[in-house]
């Protein structure tokens, strides 16, 4: 009689003496990866997506078809409407404060007084690259300490008009926000910290005293 394509004869030892020729096992096929979706929302941390379709079902035991659907995680810095998001989603670049002499003598030659400003911030978070910076000019990374508050001055050419901000000062955040910092010089030195306060004219202790790049 015909041969029925059921592979629970394979357990009763009951198939067809062709079974194997007429039931051959075919395993899922699917197609390539679509291209990765966008955010699925701006300005947060967020996921996005790629799918792919069955273009053959298993049959007869073959291999089962794979996940379909695949998210990764992502950032959009910029709105739907094409402005850029608020600065907490910005890392702040900083420098050591020792670097502020030089620009503010830059800014008195070409006629530009304004001082700027500095915020301080409390260091939540840091990573270990920090204290492994060897290099003389990274030895002011071994002054960031969790928990310790430091005061980082926004100065010119890092103060961009018309904003008159820094980027990553946090301006424009929530209480306790936190939000995070990349040390030039060292890619493994960052961290996070919360936006303590503004302060207009600066006065900055020069061991805590960083800079906005």
């Amino acid at each position: 009689g015909p041969c029925y394509c059921d592979q629970a004869c394979a357990r009763t030892l009951d198939c067809c003496h062709d079974y194997a020729q007429a039931c051959p096992v075919i395993s899922c096929v699917v197609s390539q990866w679509s291209a990765w979706s966008g955010c699925a929302e701006p300005c947060k941390t967020a996921y996005r997506v790629r799918t792919r379709h069955i273009i053959q079902e298993p049959r007869n035991g073959g291999e089962a078809c794979p996940a379909l659907e695949e998210r990764a995680g992502c950032v959009e810095y910029w709105t739907w409407q094409g402005t850029e998001c608020q600065q907490s989603l910005i890392p702040a670049l900083i420098t050591t404060g020792g670097f502020g002499k030089a620009r503010k003598k830059r800014a008195a030659a070409g006629g530009n007084e304004r001082a700027g400003y500095c915020v301080e911030f409390q260091l939540v978070a840091i990573t270990p690259g920090c204290l492994q910076s060897p290099q003389p000019y990274t030895q002011w990374m071994r002054y960031l300490r969790e928990g310790h508050t430091v005061c980082v001055e926004c100065q010119h050419p890092a103060l961009h008009a018309p904003s008159q901000h820094c980027r990553g000062d946090g301006t424009g955040t929530q209480q306790n926000q936190l939000l995070h910092w990349q040390a030039v010089g060292n890619h493994r030195c960052k961290g996070t910290w919360k936006r303590i306060r503004q302060l207009d004219t600066c006065s900055c202790p020069s061991v805590h005293s960083f800079l906005f790049i």
